[in-house]
């Protein structure tokens, strides 16, 4: 009996094998207007979201991180969610990292655990940091950081701190109300900010090149998740005129935060998406 339940479990497909996406708490769009006193700021990472369920880390999409032992090492046993991070504008390389198949310890030494919440915990946000504080600050372990939350007084000092942020090489901004409860899918009571907006399409096309791109790519034709479709054209290297993404594969564009008809203006295309 054993012997076939192992043998019906090598014919299954490698993805079935995988767990169901974690639970988590997606950001909206910040809008001027609330009372920027009510909230804590903290600044936007461009790393890789993960969750940690007390034993293992895991992806967005599901997907086990096989990190060294050594790194998780006195975690605390209530899951947490953050983001694996080496520094800013690193995310690609953070991501290879984490989707590589050979352990490379000296890189892994390099990333950090930067935790922001505390999932399981049905207090707001204001109790779920302080109680985050105080277990991490237990875990003696340096590759398990704590987001720093600060308060700003208005709207003012809110967009001063974002440009302070963005000069040092930084991407954005979080703003998260102090009584908001852990909910998953799109909350209400969290926010990012950012001086431009980015987003995520998939590539379904490619749309070829007129005068000096002439037999290479002019544009991708993308689609979002909502279903809406349009070019992105600006960003493109010549490299990626070349040889553009695959279709299906996931990118991240960038737009000045306005929209036409519900299409981004003047999208421009930023990266292939490599999140595990």
């Amino acid at each position: 009996m054993l012997r076939a339940i192992l043998l019906l479990l090598c014919l299954l497909p490698c993805g079935a094998l995988r767990a169901a996406a974690p639970p988590l708490m997606l950001a909206s769009t910040w809008q001027d207007g609330p009372d920027v006193s009510q909230y804590l700021v903290s600044e936007k990472l461009d790393g890789v979201r993960a969750r940690w369920d007390g034993r293992v880390l895991w992806t967005r999409a599901g997907h086990r991180i096989h990190a060294p032992a050594w790194f998780t090492d006195g975690w605390p046993s209530q899951p947490l969610d953050g983001e694996l991070w080496l520094a800013r504008g690193q995310f690609d390389a953070t991501s290879a990292l984490i989707r590589a198949a050979i352990d490379d310890d000296a890189r892994w030494r390099a990333l950090h655990f930067m935790v922001f919440d505390l999932p399981a915990s049905a207090e707001g946000f204001e109790a779920r940091h302080a109680r985050l504080r105080t277990l991490i600050n237990g875990s003696a372990n340096p590759y398990l950081r704590l987001i720093e939350q600060r308060r700003l007084a208005d709207t003012e000092a809110l967009h001063r701190h974002l440009r302070s942020i963005v000069q040092t090489g930084g991407e954005g901004l979080m703003l998260h109300h102090q009584d908001n409860r852990y909910s998953p899918g799109r909350s209400a009571g969290l926010f990012k900010l950012k001086l431009y907006q980015d987003a995520e399409a998939r590539v379904i096309g490619h749309v070829p090149g007129k005068g000096k791109y002439a037999g290479k790519v002019g544009a991708l034709l993308v689609q979002t998740e909502q279903g809406a479709r349009f070019r992105i054209g600006s960003g493109l290297t010549d490299a990626l005129r070349d040889s553009p993404p695959p279709l299906g594969v996931q990118v991240t564009y960038r737009y000045n935060g306005l929209t036409v008809h519900g299409l981004p203006r003047f999208p421009r295309f930023v990266r292939v998406r490599h999140e595990p």
